[in-house]
């Protein structure tokens, strides 16, 4: 394979280029996300911020976007980009690449975001670093992108020394969104990107957006409940889903209470798993390994239920609770049910001096 990359100078590439994700004409959070960082990271390297947005007439919302720290963003507007299409992204996706030579470009690693940034790995023949939890400037100027290793035990740090642009996938809620400002400008670009019929892979002959089964995914709940493998029993989650109804939330797991079969992959948080940064977490028979923290620690408000006094968490804990989690959450879900049964009681209820 010919090292195209390698044999040009990497002076010639410059800025800091964020993948814009979108669903129902808003951004998606990641994005918004990695708007944030792809500010820090830009103004470490004393260049500009752009974000790449791909769709059909998505005009309006590349205007909103500048709000979030955007220098500009570059815009392709065409109907065969209206839904993710893995072919059809890539190809255009490539070209601006090669238009414009960026030194960095971050995208979410959320399915299209993996599958996308895997394609124009292998297309533009540089590297990319997956599932990042913090980046770096090194002495040179590379971007140090630092993610979990061996099962989480610890953390890689990797250099794209020889290759550009540099590129990166990052989990959602690993970094803050920057708050909106409506006031702040920016330079939108349209760009024209040719698409031909070999670009298109497939075609979309009708689109039913899924709806998950089973409530809010743990990433997006304001209240996340969290069982570990102190629950001793995978039965226990049923418990764990009806305090997470009653608080509004979402559950969730640790790696070992995963790794045992418990619950889905899908629930794991931690530095293998999933971010979360609710409002509440309250963690359930999880001693707090180091590898668990990473997914959780930056929760507003973080409540420990363990039976051990000692258990790490407890250290980072708000509030903790010592005891049997078998008699602390039945106790809870009923004090939370007479709470909402007197609430509704309260509401139907007629005044004496209204009868």
């Amino acid at each position: 394979m010919t090292d195209v990359h390698v044999l040009e100078d990497k002076s010639h590439f410059h800025g800091v280029w964020v993948f814009l994700e979108h669903r129902k004409q808003g951004l998606r959070d990641v994005s918004v996300q990695l708007i944030g960082e792809g500010r820090r990271i830009a103004d470490l390297r004393n260049t500009t911020l752009t974000g790449v947005l791909l769709g059909n007439r998505v005009d309006d919302l590349a205007t909103y976007a500048l709000g979030y720290g955007l220098d500009r963003v570059i815009v392709v507007n065409d109907p065969l980009l209206e839904i993710y299409r893995s072919r059809p992204y890539a190809q255009v996706m490539a070209q601006l690449i090669r238009r414009h030579k960026p030194e960095v470009v971050l995208y979410g690693a959320s399915k299209n975001g993996r599958d996308l940034g895997g394609r124009l790995h292998a297309i533009l023949e540089t590297g990319l670093a997956a599932d990042c939890v913090k980046f770096d400037i090194d002495a040179e100027g590379n971007l140090d992108m630092i993610r979990p290793s061996f099962g989480g035990k610890s953390l890689a740090h990797i250099l794209c020394k020889k290759h550009r642009p540099q590129m990166a996938s990052v989990r959602r809620n690993v970094f803050v969104a920057p708050p909106h400002d409506p006031s702040r400008t920016g330079e939108v670009v349209h760009e024209s990107v040719e698409l031909g019929p070999s670009d298109v892979d497939a075609t979309l002959a009708d689109f039913q957006e899924f709806t998950r089964e089973g409530g809010l995914r743990p990433e997006e709940a304001d209240v996340v409940v969290s069982g570990g493998y102190g629950l001793g029993d995978p039965k226990a989650f049923a418990m764990l889903q009806e305090l997470a109804d009653l608080l509004g939330g979402a559950i969730a797991a640790s790696r070992k209470a995963v790794d045992s079969g418990w619950v889905p992959k899908m629930l794991q948080v931690g530095q293998t798993g999933m971010t979360v940064r609710p409002k509440l977490y309250l963690a359930v028979g999880i001693s707090g390994a180091v590898q668990h923290l990473a997914g959780m620690q930056e929760s507003k408000k973080i409540v420990v239920i363990n039976i051990d006094p000692k258990a790490p968490l407890f250290e980072i804990a708000d509030y903790g609770i010592v005891g049997d989690l078998f008699e602390v959450i039945p106790e809870m879900i009923r004090q939370l049910k007479a709470l909402k049964a007197g609430a509704a009681g309260a509401r139907t209820a007629v005044p004496a001096t209204a009868r």
